[in-house]
């Protein structure tokens, strides 16, 4: 029994239930059984009570799931035993060298090695930005350790991005395309059929694990660099005394240009996605020189925003006021990783044109 689908998914695990996993376990909900597992005491009692901090999830559905059976919350492993699917959300930082902290996710590993029952052939996949390799080179070894199982017979290993944007109402969970890949065909058939019937969007079957952690990690390095090379060019105008939204408005006439702006770069992903991919890069032996120049010329911004300028700001006439790098991101309780103002000030970016906003 190798192949990994003889299992059948008669109930879903979700692995850490914050802005990312929260939402997900709610819909999947509507079509199998969910257990959602958290270690944090305060945040399954809030949630039992229908209060979701991170404001992702409505109160009404989340009481209606959670009344009908349809949706548990557990805070110990024993609870989720024996589940035909456990999905890992939790967050993959950087350190104060910008290099990837996988502590939570290794975290999360040993606890989903707790609840593998082999009869169940189940499946791990996850959802934390990763460079390529770690869900096999990493995750896989640690569920095996710990559990005692081998892999691609007992269990198997999955991945689907997680592309949750804080605060957005328009690409939700149910609404977007999720890309997924599993260790072999089998199981990326099962994880088509478990997210088929989480959105309306579509799943994109990636040809492999490393292939779909890769794709994540370049769709906000892309953008990273896109908003890195406006900011860039907002200083120059600044220097040339013109506007920057004016040269903008001038230039998105044509067909191909694509119109970003310039600003503050923050959030849990953009900030933090490209310095996976440059340590994955650094590790094959290359110099990612695109990447972090990028990196290094968006996190310049924060001390560029922090002095404020008479009038006009960054950028000349239609510049927006700010003093550092917390871009507001709507309804979105939590912090993440920005810089600081003069004196360690924080403010929030209240200006009418924030620069990165997405998952």
């Amino acid at each position: 029994m190798t192949a990994g689908n003889e299992g059948t998914v008669a109930d879903i695990v979700v692995v850490g239930l914050g802005y990312v996993g929260m939402p997900l376990a709610l819909r999947l909900s509507k079509a199998f059984p969910v257990r959602g597992f958290d270690i944090d005491a305060g945040r399954i009692a809030e949630l039992r009570e229908g209060y979701d901090r991170t404001h992702e999830v409505e109160r009404a559905p989340l009481l209606a799931a959670l009344d009908s059976g349809a949706l548990r919350l557990e805070q110990e492993s024993a609870a989720c035993r024996g589940a035909g699917a456990y999905i890992v959300t939790v967050p993959t930082p950087v350190d104060a060298d910008n290099r990837p902290d996988l502590t939570l996710v290794e975290r999360a590993c040993a606890s989903v090695a707790a609840m593998l029952d082999a009869a169940a052939q189940p499946v791990v996949v996850f959802e934390s930005t990763v460079y390529p390799g770690v869900t096999e080179d990493v995750c896989g070894p640690i569920l095996e350790k710990a559990s005692g199982l081998a892999r691609g017979r007992d269990f198997f290993l999955g991945y689907s991005p997680e592309r949750i944007n804080p605060g957005d109402r328009e690409h939700t969970v149910d609404r977007i395309t999720k890309v997924v890949a599993g260790e072999n065909p089998e199981v990326t058939a099962r994880l088509c059929a478990i997210y088929g019937e989480v959105t309306s969007g579509g799943v994109f079957a990636a040809s492999s694990i490393r292939v779909a952690e890769a794709a994540k990690v370049i769709e906000n390095a892309q953008r990273d660099i896109n908003i890195a090379f406006i900011n860039e060019v907002a200083q120059i105008t600044r220097k040339l005394g013109i506007s920057i939204y004016d040269v903008l408005d001038a230039a998105k006439t044509k067909w191909n240009f694509l119109p970003f702006q310039p600003g503050m770069v923050g959030g849990h992903c953009i900030g933090v996605d490209p310095y996976h991919l440059s340590h994955c890069a650094q590790g094959l032996g290359h110099d990612p020189q695109v990447i972090l120049a990028g990196r290094s010329i968006n996190d310049g911004m924060a001390g560029r925003r922090a002095r404020p300028r008479a009038g006009a700001g960054l950028a000349g006439a239609g510049a927006w006021p700010c003093l550092q790098g917390e871009r507001a991101r709507p309804a979105q309780q939590q912090s993440r990783r920005s810089g600081r103002g003069a004196g360690g000030a924080r403010a929030p970016a209240r200006g009418p044109r924030p620069a990165g906003r997405q998952a």
